[in-house]
């Protein structure tokens, strides 16, 4: 059996329609909600992580494809665990890139935001930061595509983590006035994140522009402030 076989055998519960729409597209414990590891219409609900972290380093980048370009988002999901696991693992620069060069082209089935939250900042942020490499977000940042759009501002994260806000700062001022209130998540996402990290700068970036943030923008990278100062934002009366 194929090591791509045995994956998605692994996962097969998952695919099996009249099953597979009852999982929440997250396992979380809770009410009306199946964790992993506990039995569903007596199957035992996969955990992902556990299935990635088997078979990550037995599959190459090329058998990947076969499961990212899967129709079933859990297959996609698992998929990116062990392309990040890789990543994560090697210290090999030309494995790197070729992870990255397999990771942009495949872009178009990384075109959900679950996807892309879980994966774009461990892999191609973190590989921009350590190769100085910004222009490849930056040309993500450039086309049309909003989801592209989106993948290189949360990108960024992995420059907020090590503390260097610029580029962050740059994106998300080049996407205050987008459209889609997706784009305004990240961007307060990633705003607040950086508030978490130096408030002052927040703070100053703020007071510079939060009277052209849409409300959500704004809402999100003000979660953390004081109250007093959250309300003196959302009033404008500063």
């Amino acid at each position: 059996m194929s090591i791509v076989k045995e994956i998605q055998e692994a996962l097969a519960v998952l695919s099996i329609p009249e099953k597979a729409k009852f999982f929440p597209r997250f396992f979380k414990t809770g009410k009306g909600e199946y964790g992993e590891g506990d039995l569903f219409l007596g199957v035992k609900v996969p955990d992902q992580r556990s299935v990635a972290k088997e078979y990550y380093s037995r599959i190459n980048v090329k058998e990947l494809s076969e499961i990212l370009s899967s129709k079933y988002h859990e297959h996609r999901l698992t998929a990116l665990f062990m392309l990040i696991s890789k990543f994560e693992k090697t210290k090999d620069i030309a494995v790197k890139d070729e992870i990255v060069e397999f990771y942009l082209s495949h872009l178009q089935y990384v075109n959900n935001w679950d996807l892309v939250d879980s994966s774009c900042y461990k892999i191609l942020g973190r590989y921009a930061y350590e190769n100085k490499k910004e222009n490849l977000l930056r040309d993500l940042a450039e086309s049309e595509e909003m989801w592209h759009k989106r993948i290189a501002v949360v990108g960024t994260m992995h420059y907020i983590k090590k503390g260097s806000f610029d580029l962050t700062k740059e994106f998300v001022t080049r996407n205050l006035k987008h459209s889609h209130d997706l784009m305004h998540k990240a961007n307060g996402w990633l705003l607040r994140e950086m508030g978490n990290k130096n408030e002052k700068e927040l703070i100053g970036y703020l007071n510079k522009y939060y009277k052209e943030m849409p409300r959500t923008c704004l809402r999100y990278a003000i979660e953390k402030l004081d109250e007093d100062l959250r309300q003196d934002y959302l009033k404008g009366r500063i």
